[in-house]
């Protein structure tokens, strides 16, 4: 057998009673709009307060921060800057001539409203706020909105609050889940409905983004959080059970996967990891991180490169690890397809990559890292083309796209093309009508656009 430890619980979620609440949700605030939302907040978190945080209040909540979280907070917040800055600059406007006489090219055009949606449920996720907010500004976005759940005491985490504003939130919503998205979504509180939702959530605010969908953007409709680990016979087990673990405290269905070419690191990691686990503290991660461990995890050992190779692409891991030998660093990222985001090297983890290192920590999971890569300054702009040509770019084209269209079936396209060759070429009208595949019957000048047999003026852009 491959596997010194496999599981059988696929990683899906209850979907068909999530659907049914967040469905029910949507509607009722859809119909309701910000009364909706204040009694489902109300009814869910006890929170009575204001949804929209006013700039005082804002300010009053950050003043607590402590100086060395403000620091750490810019720290990253520098880093996922300067990381979005070189992927905006990856993203290029052209113009090209594609024949004489007709050119096109590609504008980039950053959305008007993101909508940033930041966890604060089990854990404060201040890198969230950096990773989302900070990306949407670098991508030129004009309006930012945070939404966060309120903890019990009524207030938003200070310092997701700190770390909205410090990366250039313009408002917060002071909601979460179900009610948060569709309050972004829908411009309410603010009159600034979100053309994107981005943000990592649970299955509730994961589902209202799949349903929403469509009439906004999203960056992806996200399971619960994976790790996947490459190791080979040079890696250090205990090392390698660290940063299992490490991941496996985000949630009780949180995939930890190994695979790995050395059966001597599969079998120390997996007597390693239940021993590390039982270190945590026992009142918070410790029991989420067993059960994930338990019902989750695997480890794979493959028969050499290719095989684990292969089998890490099939998984198709959110984060994906390696550690291998250093002089085989490149070989494995030149040949590793399927990930959400590398860390090559013991030297990397995915804490790093989820507080502060600079690529972005919105990642693919369940598979979607075969097709798709994380949240980027992409998720926030429009890649729109455009075209122009001349009168004499017609001749070719006209007669082209007139024919492909017949060919088609499709006969009110052609006459777009006919109507131009006969306009802009009066004297050649009939062969070039006849290239273009149209029948000349007697009713052939009721269709196409008379032009007097004379050059078209070179000013009005003629041959």
């Amino acid at each position: 057998m491959p596997y010194l430890k496999k599981v059988d619980v696929p990683n899906t979620a209850d979907d068909a009673s999530t659907q049914d609440v967040v469905n029910k949700m949507l509607d009722r605030i859809a119909k309701g709009k910000e009364q909706a939302v204040r009694e489902i907040c109300k009814e869910l978190d006890k929170y009575e307060g204001d949804i929209l945080l006013s700039s005082e209040e804002w300010e009053k909540q950050i003043a607590g921060v402590a100086q060395q979280t403000r620091e750490d907070i810019h720290f990253s917040h520098a880093r996922v800057k300067a990381f979005a800055e070189k992927q905006l600059e990856s993203i290029s406007e052209f113009k090209t001539t594609l024949n004489p006489g007709h050119e096109a090219g590609q504008r980039v055009i950053p959305i008007d409203t993101a909508g940033c949606y930041v966890p604060g449920g089990r854990y404060a996720h201040i890198a969230s706020s950096i990773m989302t907010v900070t990306t949407a500004r670098v991508a030129g976005v004009k309006n930012v909105v945070v939404a966060s759940p309120t903890r019990p005491d009524g207030s938003v985490d200070a310092a997701i609050l700190y770390a909205a504003k410090y990366c250039g939130a313009d408002k917060v919503l002071c909601c979460g889940g179900v009610q948060g998205i569709a309050s972004l979504r829908h411009g309410l509180f603010t009159g600034w409905p979100a053309e994107v939702l981005v943000g990592p959530g649970n299955k509730f605010v994961a589902e209202a983004k799949r349903a929403l969908f469509g009439d906004v953007g999203i960056d992806m409709i996200a399971g619960p959080t994976e790790i996947g680990i490459i190791a080979d016979d040079t890696a250090d087990p205990e090392m390698v059970a660290t940063d299992i673990v490490s991941q496996g405290e985000h949630g009780l269905n949180s995939p930890c996967w190994l695979f790995t070419t050395s059966e001597r690191v599969a079998k120390a990691v997996a007597e390693a990891v239940p021993r590390l686990i039982a270190l945590l503290p026992e009142d918070g991660a410790r029991p989420v991180a067993e059960a994930a461990w338990r019902d989750y995890g695997e480890i794979y050992i493959a028969t050499d490169k290719e095989d684990c190779v292969k089998v890490s692409d099939q998984y198709a891991s959110e984060h994906l690890e390696v550690h291998v030998d250093p002089k085989e660093q490149d070989w494995w990222l030149d040949r590793l397809r399927n990930y959400g985001s590398l860390f090559v090297g013991e030297e990397t983890c995915v804490t790093y990559g989820d507080k502060c290192s600079g690529p972005n920590h919105v990642l693919p999971t369940r598979g979607v890292a075969k097709y798709s890569g994380g949240l980027s300054v992409h998720k926030f702009l429009k890649i729109l083309t455009w075209q122009r040509m001349n009168r004499a770019a017609n001749r070719e084209l006209g007669a082209v796209a007139a024919r492909i269209s017949r060919f088609e079936g499709m006969e009110g396209h052609a006459r777009a093309g006919d109507a131009r060759l006969a306009k802009y070429f009066p004297e050649e009208r009939d062969d070039l009508l006849k290239r273009a595949g149209a029948k000349m019957t007697e009713h052939t000048d009721a269709w196409v656009p008379l032009a007097k047999r004379a050059k078209v003026n070179a000013s009005t852009g003629g041959s």
